[in-house]
């Protein structure tokens, strides 16, 4: 079930004024969280707070890339909220193209976004959670991450990266209190997958994933994974050998 605690506990969500992230803080604001919701666009995170339960969203607005404002933005939530209970690191960036293609630029932004921008928020709050020995960190990877797939690069690449990091910190970091999870979603109707020119198997809206996140939030698995049928396929395509794997995605070419 959805939680439902109260005002005492506190989220700061990255990726704040689009999709998932505004989905989601809208619904941790609805259960009695008070939340900071991080994101580029200013006018975005004033209609969020607006729509939300009144003061329960505050927006601020950063580039994740932007490692000494990350740091900053962190402080000022810390002054304003207290200690974090849960951080989810949710921004991210997203151009289909081909390896025919090979963008240094478009790859330089999807590691500094997908994989540096969580990296700059996971190097802001780590301390703090250690040292409280309590506290969540959820970071938003991606099934495109379980195996190498046809015009998935840089995307799948960075996600695959944050797939590893996520199980890194867990094995770290359970000991001691903090809990760190994974998002690996399939299809999730955003301005980033309406970029695909096709046709989505099992596409689900974004106020639909931040409700599954939510009925996660306070269990033990370690992945969030959904929808449950397209993310078992994938999980299956994994576990699949290379001889065999490989003449079935050069069928998606």
């Amino acid at each position: 079930m959805e939680s439902t605690q109260t005002s005492s506990r506190v989220a700061w969500v990255t990726g704040a004024s689009s999709g998932i992230g505004w989905h989601l803080c809208l619904k941790l604001a609805q259960a009695g969280w008070r939340v900071a919701a991080s994101a580029r666009r200013e006018q975005q995170l004033r209609e969020l707070a607006a729509a939300s339960p009144e003061g329960a969203v505050r927006g601020y607005a950063v580039d994740v890339t932007d490692e000494a404002a990350m740091r900053a933005i962190y402080h000022a939530i810390r002054e304003a909220y207290g200690p974090l209970d849960l951080c989810v690191f949710n921004a991210g960036a997203y151009e289909p193209a081909p390896v025919t293609e090979f963008d240094l630029k478009r790859f330089r932004t999807h590691v500094e976004v997908n994989i540096m921008g969580v990296a700059h928020g996971v190097a802001a709050v780590l301390s703090d959670m250690i040292a409280r020995g309590r506290g969540q960190i959820i970071i938003n990877a991606s099934v495109a991450g379980y195996r190498g797939l046809p015009n998935g690069a840089p995307y799948g690449v960075t996600k695959a990266a944050l797939i590893n990091l996520a199980e890194t910190m867990r094995a770290e970091l359970s000991p001691g209190g903090v809990r760190v999870r994974v998002i690996n979603a399939g299809f999730v109707k955003t301005p980033l997958t309406d970029k695909n020119e096709f046709k989505m198997p099992a596409l689900i809206e974004p106020q639909d994933a931040a409700m599954r996140i939510m009925r996660e939030l306070d269990g033990s698995n370690f992945e969030i994974t959904f929808p449950r049928r397209f993310t078992y396929m994938m999980k299956c395509l994994r576990c699949l050998p290379y001889r065999l794997y490989f003449p079935l995605v050069r069928r998606l070419v």
